[in-house]
């Protein structure tokens, strides 16, 4: 059923507010999944706070033009599911590859980075790098060994001298 101008302004609307906050949006071409399946992968998508949209092609192309944002080539021919990631920018490429393993009518067809438009090898590329928290960890735990390095350094000179002393304190106790 076709939708009316209010119901176009209204998704031309959300798909406004969605498209300037997120960090990565990445597209998606869901036909041969079944209903279940669809909603197994909004499902996994709400864990992660990321949002998935089914916009009219017509729509999607006139809220991305009004970012700025032109995307080539055959993805607006066929339908394709928006999906949106707010916090991170690798959580939702991870996310659809890992769908995709399972359920082969999934198919990325690219993406956008903040303004940047993305081809399909560089979703799939970006769903190769560690997450946000991974980077973080990482980085604590290269920040964090040279100080432990240097606290077991610091920390064998007096442990020497308690031992020196503890000898001589044991040397005494036999001499007496």
């Amino acid at each position: 059923m076709a939708k009316t101008r209010d119901q176009k302004e209204a998704l031309l609307s959300t798909l406004d507010d969605k498209i300037s906050r997120a960090k990565v949006t990445v597209l998606m071409k869901y036909q041969g999944l079944k209903v279940s399946q669809t909603e197994e992968l909004r499902t996994a998508l709400r864990k992660a706070e990321i949002d998935m949209i089914v916009p009219k092609n017509s729509v999607a192309k006139i809220a991305l033009k009004k970012h700025g944002i032109e995307v080539s080539g055959d993805a607006f021919d066929q339908p394709l599911a928006m999906i949106f990631g707010y916090n991170d920018e690798v959580q939702p490429a991870k996310e659809l590859v890992l769908f995709a393993k399972t359920y082969e009518a999934v198919e990325i067809l690219g993406g956008i980075l903040d303004t940047q438009v993305l081809d399909a090898k560089a979703i799939k590329a970006l769903a190769a790098l560690p997450s946000r928290e991974q980077l973080l960890a990482q980085m604590a735990g290269s920040i964090a060994s040279p100080l432990r390095g240097l606290v077991t350094v610091l920390s064998g000179v007096p442990r020497g001298l308690v031992t020196a002393l503890n000898q001589i304190k044991e040397q005494k106790e036999k001499t007496a």
